[in-house]
């Protein structure tokens, strides 16, 4: 497929908009999109895409129309393809004539294809806010805010009898598509009974020691295949299959070898489900598994930062996509950085705790300019949550000297600065004489050391970070501090209108690349929605109040 340039976008023919405003005279989204913000997209915003001899391709602007309102309304790529053929204001706004017969669906997974493949998936929501910024609805330096939720990858759950047998027959499933005579030659005849079917279509042998038999026969089977493709013979392109790698690595993290005997295998005891590089199903091995409070799946986290401005549209301004055990203040400067590159970094930026540290606040005032407003993490220790106990705000920090100066008058006898180390953060430890601990009057309400032999220790962040978390947490207790940091909670809001309308909650797609366009492309789906209204003039939906609470005012 080639792009050939066109002159300029033609109009919306007249049979077509004369049909349209006739079916639809109070308007549709679609009719107001076009009528007051045009096509949106050119050719030449994907002209990189493409080569340039072939055969020519169907206009990527209609496409990238059509990919945006396919997420809109939770299509396919054949019920796209169809209300293309079939929709009236589909028609009106991407120009087409009444008996256009449009396209075949295959051309969206391509033109999908070809956003990966060229690096280009943020494209869709930049062109989109472009459009905004030049309608004087969109502007840089106002006031943002980020929120996070939980998106379910699109494979089932698997247990971890489940994962081990699943990977060796997807691996078995590439080798075969590739290599089928190599296979032929080295599978045990029970392999084809064993593993022809999906594992969770068999039936599994009962817990116990039937069950520990069958998951030994299976990482044999594993390690029979892979010495196999350690040999000199076996064909170099199915020892690199993606399949296969992820089978080694499933193998090394769940069976040992069995020294001796005929070469079996141990499954190793288990090593959890939390942070790590656990591969949870060999269809999608960038989804990872989390429990965050009491949610727990298996997949991504997605990141929307919107504007909040008073008197323009909240558009969402990006979309930030990780594995799900990715934890969410490891995402606070590449969201700021991604900002700074659209020349969109706000003045203010609304987060959660989740997403602030004492770093956090110092480097985007530092770097960018944002007032970094969210509250400070709290202060776990016990002391901070029983009234009468020393808290480390009750210890006077001589930091000139290096002291610390505890309520009854007693000096610190140590100050240690421990390093920033890389991925950890820099802290300052003092402690106190415990033969003055162990003196003291108010030991009870100081320390539980029971063993006597060691004084009150205190942990504390360096003079400028100790200042930044402090200046933040006084101002979270003011008025004005509260007032602004409740504007935070409409992006709720946002995430919600994503989920329930836009399928934002669930996968598409398997990996984190075509996880992180549907993700992106849901976003300028949703702005198109929300220019729309505000263009209109339709207002946001009242929050709706049940007829039991009515009774109360």
């Amino acid at each position: 497929m080639s792009l050939r340039l066109q002159p300029p976008i033609p109009p919306v023919p007249e049979d077509t908009a004369r049909v349209a405003r006739a079916a639809c005279r109070t308007g549709t989204r679609c009719l107001v999109l076009r009528d007051q913000l045009g096509t949106v997209f050119t050719d030449a915003d994907f002209a990189d895409l493409y080569p340039r001899r072939g055969q020519p391709a169907y206009a990527p602007w209609r496409l990238a129309l059509v990919t945006l309102l396919q997420f809109r309304e939770g299509l396919s790529d054949r019920q796209a393809a169809e209300a293309v053929r079939a929709r009236i204001d589909w028609k009106y706004l991407l120009g087409l004539e009444l008996a256009d017969p449009g396209f075949d669906h295959s051309v969206l997974c391509e033109f999908r294809g070809r956003l990966l493949a060229g690096e280009a998936t943020g494209r869709l929501l930049a062109r989109v806010l472009d459009t905004a910024r030049e309608g004087g609805l969109l502007k840089a330096g106002g006031r943002q805010r980020t929120d996070s939720t939980h998106v379910i990858a699109a494979v089932r759950d698997l247990n971890r009898v489940e994962l081990v047998g699943e990977t060796l027959r997807a691996a078995l499933n590439a080798i075969a598509s590739t290599e089928p005579d190599w296979l032929r030659a080295i599978a045990s005849p029970v392999w084809h009974e064993r593993y022809a079917r999906r594992i969770e279509d068999m039936r599994l042998p009962e817990a116990g020691p039937k069950r520990d038999v069958y998951v030994a026969i299976v990482g044999t089977d594993g390690f029979h295949l892979l010495d196999a493709l350690a040999r000199p013979d076996a064909p170099p392109a199915a020892a690199t299959l993606p399949a296969v790698e992820v089978l080694r690595r499933v193998w090394a993290r769940h069976f040992d070898r069995v020294e001796g005997g005929d070469g079996g295998a141990r499954l190793r005891p288990v090593q959890g489900r939390g942070p790590g590089d656990r591969v949870e199903s060999p269809y999608d091995t960038d989804a990872r598994f989390r429990a965050k409070s009491s949610t727990r799946w298996t997949g991504y986290m997605v990141h929307l930062t919107e504007s909040c401005d008073e008197g323009a549209p909240r558009l969402v301004l990006h979309a930030d996509t990780t594995p799900a055990n990715v934890h969410e203040a490891s995402r606070t400067a590449p969201i700021h950085a991604v900002l700074a590159a659209k020349g969109l970094t706000p003045a203010e930026h609304l987060v959660d705790s989740a997403y602030i540290s004492a770093d956090h606040l110092i480097t985007a005032r530092e770097q960018h300019g944002i007032d970094l407003v969210g509250p400070g993490r709290r202060n776990l220790s016990w002391q901070n949550h029983i009234e009468g106990a020393f808290s480390l705000d009750d210890f006077v920090l001589d930091r000139d000297r290096r002291v610390a100066l505890c309520p009854e008058g007693k000096e610190s006898t140590s100050w240690a600065e421990q390093p920033k180390q890389p991925g950890q953060r820099a802290f300052i430890r003092t402690q106190f004489r415990a033969a003055d601990c162990r003196a003291c009057g108010s030991r009870e309400r100081c320390t539980r050391s029971r063993s006597g032999y060691q004084g009150r220790v205190l942990t504390f962040l360096p003079k400028r970070e100790h200042e930044a978390l402090a200046a933040a947490r006084a101002r979270e207790g003011t008025a004005n501090g509260k007032s602004l940091y409740a504007k935070r909670q409409g992006v709720e809001g946002t995430l919600s209108q994503a989920v329930r309308a836009f399928g934002l909650r669930r996968a598409r797609y398997r990996g984190l690349a075509k996880t992180g366009l549907q993700h992106a492309s849901t976003a300028a789906a949703l702005n198109l929605d929300r220019l729309a209204a505000w263009i209109t003039g339709r207002p946001l939906a009242p929050t709706r109040v049940s007829s039991f609470a009515r009774l109360a005012a």
